[in-house]
């Protein structure tokens, strides 16, 4: 049955070399292959080679599957695929696109040509088949369009000769025919768009007279339709395609090469034709669309990339927060002033921030309602008649009449907060007041009830502690802020590395003091860490001056301070609703 389905005495090919990583790929292939095609007594073949001469072939006598291994993708290692990921697939999309196109061969593809049938109608019918058994596909599997199109330029271009210098289409009525056949009929089935063959398209209409092509798309539309073991209808489709082309049923078309000139000169041997040309641009399209399309993926792959992908980004915040925390100070940059000892009104700060933390802490008590069949608890009469009605009857008693509530109180969560102050010179005023946040912040985790622990840092031409996390510093250090740059990304992260701001263990918070005039090098990262802190259920609290310039981060809770004395009580008033979100 044409190229891509072998003739009943057609033998797979014997292709396999010493290279171990065809055979697993192959292996791999094989075990998809049940739920794509319907059928679980397939067997898949995939090497350099492999395909009957064309880029994939199905045997439906000996029920196999061969896929020429020179399409997958260069640079992806045999050994290496897991297509039981759906979303490692597209590293040899076009492979799998093959693979997928087969498999709908050996689905749908169930006629076989009656003997006698005329051979110019067969092998019309049999080129209806490829766009008639994708169209059933994708009724079937529609996620399965990406592979499609993934596919669909290999096979196209090696149905059509396209890039055949020797017997490249010409602008004759049969080769007009074949390659509206091979690609506007995907169009109709749903595999193609007609932005991408709208040049084949333009090139067929100055071959075939409109009608002619009418009477083609009525053709193929209704082989779409037809069922998959009708082989007398697609014969009939087969010989109506031959008469709307003024060709005979009864005779064999004509091989490319016998094809000869097409009345302008070009005949496979000079200049490729308006045709070729056309359907080669119309290749490299589809191929770039595919390319820049997302392929599908499942919840399974999803998972293990999210998962990779946290993995990755929990290791940089633990080594940025080593480097912060651990490393040696800037040699240049962001800068402190010194330290200072505390006085009574940041000592009384610290103490009634513990009192509030720890308040904030106490959970309502939860109720939860219980039956059973002995006492205590309130009798249902409902239930003990149906007891007496079941006991009547010989039964096991299975009612349980009485009822029970049950009070619980929740212990309260740990609290992890953490601060970034920008030292630009713009957030001068901040200095002093955010120097004494971070000391009584720190002061009032050792005082709550509450497990807590904070850490605050300072963030410019580098990212530099303030206080340290699980530690109370004795005095209050206090930095300056003349830095020309903002690397809230990296105290993002530091933070998040230092405290897991990102693991749902605990009640977060964030607090960020700036005016969010940050140079987009620096600024669109954070924002990612941002979103990723968010996602996880760590709160974000955004402390701006009071200037209309400011441009705070999406997705912080921002607060103006017009009076910037006031950011530990601000601070503390966020902890508490951060506190009591954690269940």
């Amino acid at each position: 049955m044409g190229t891509h389905i072998a003739a009943p005495a057609a033998t797979p090919t014997a292709v396999f070399s010493a290279a171990p990583g065809w055979l697993s790929l192959s292996a791999a292939f094989g075990d998809e292959v049940p739920a794509i095609a319907d059928r679980d007594d397939l067997v898949v073949t995939v090497a350099p080679g492999a395909g009957h001469g064309a880029p994939a072939c199905f045997f439906p006598d000996l029920a196999t599957i061969e896929v020429d291994g020179t399409h997958v993708d260069s640079g992806v290692d045999p050994a290496t695929v897991a297509p039981h990921r759906v979303g490692d697939r597209k590293r040899y999309r076009t492979a799998w696109g093959l693979l997928t196109h087969e498999c709908a061969h050996a689905k749908h593809s169930m006629w076989r040509t009656p003997e006698g049938a005329p051979p110019g109608a067969a092998a019309a019918a049999l080129l209806l088949e490829e766009s008639r058994i994708e169209a059933a596909h994708l009724r079937r599997r529609p996620g399965d369009r990406y592979w499609l199109r993934a596919s669909a330029t290999n096979l196209i271009l090696a149905d059509t000769h396209a890039t055949t210098p020797a017997t490249p289409p010409t602008m004759t009525p049969h080769d007009a025919a074949r390659s509206a056949a091979l690609l506007l009929a995907r169009v109709d089935g749903g595999v193609l768009n007609h932005r991408e063959t709208a040049a084949v398209a333009w090139v067929i209409t100055q071959i075939l007279d409109p009608d002619t092509l009418a009477t083609l798309r009525e053709i193929w539309r209704e082989a779409h339709r037809t069922a998959d073991d009708d082989a007398d209808a697609m014969i009939e489709l087969g010989r109506r395609w031959c008469e709307a082309l003024g060709s005979d049923p009864n005779e064999a078309p004509p091989a490319p090469a016998d094809e000869g000139d097409d009345g302008d000169g070009q005949n496979g041997n000079a200049t490729p034709s308006p045709l070729a040309r056309a359907v080669a641009s119309a290749g490299a399209a589809i191929s770039r669309a595919v390319a820049a399309a997302p392929a599908p993926t499942d919840p399974v792959t999803q998972a293990l990339d999210a998962a990779a992908a946290d993995a990755d980004t929990q290791r940089t915040a633990q080594r940025n927060a080593n480097a912060v925390f651990n490393g040696p100070p800037p040699a240049w940059g962001t800068t402190t002033r010194g330290t200072r000892a505390p006085d009574t009104a940041e000592r009384a700060a610290a103490r009634q921030l513990a009192r509030a933390l720890t308040t904030a802490g106490v959970r309502d008590r939860t109720v939860t309602k219980t039956t059973s069949t002995v006492p205590p608890g309130r009798l249902r009469m409902r239930g003990a008649m149906t007891a007496d009605a079941q006991r009547a009857a010989g039964a096991i008693p299975t009612a349980e009449p009485f009822t029970g509530t049950t009070r619980a109180t929740m212990p309260a969560p740990p609290l992890r907060i953490g601060i970034a102050c920008d030292v630009s010179g713009s957030m001068g005023h901040f200095a002093g007041p955010v120097a004494s946040a971070a000391w009584i912040l720190a002061d009032a985790a050792r005082h709550t009830a509450v497990p807590a622990m904070t850490a605050s840092v300072i963030f410019g031409h580098h990212v530099r502690p303030i206080t340290h996390p699980g530690s109370t510093p004795p005095r209050v250090t206090e930095f300056d802020t003349q830095d020309l740059r903002h690397h809230i990304d990296t105290a993002i992260s530091a933070l998040d590395g230092a405290l897991t701001l990102s693991r749902p263990d605990a009640a977060r918070l964030l607090v960020i003091i700036s005016d969010g005039c940050f140079e987009d090098t620096t600024k669109i990262p954070g924002q990612k860490m941002l979103d990723r802190l968010r996602a996880s259920g760590c709160a974000v609290l955004w402390l701006q001056p009071d200037d209309p310039g400011n441009e705070p981060m999406y997705g912080a809770t921002v607060h103006t301070l017009t009076d910037p004395t006031t950011t530990a009580r601000a601070i503390g008033r966020a902890a508490t609703p951060a506190l009591r979100a954690t269940r």
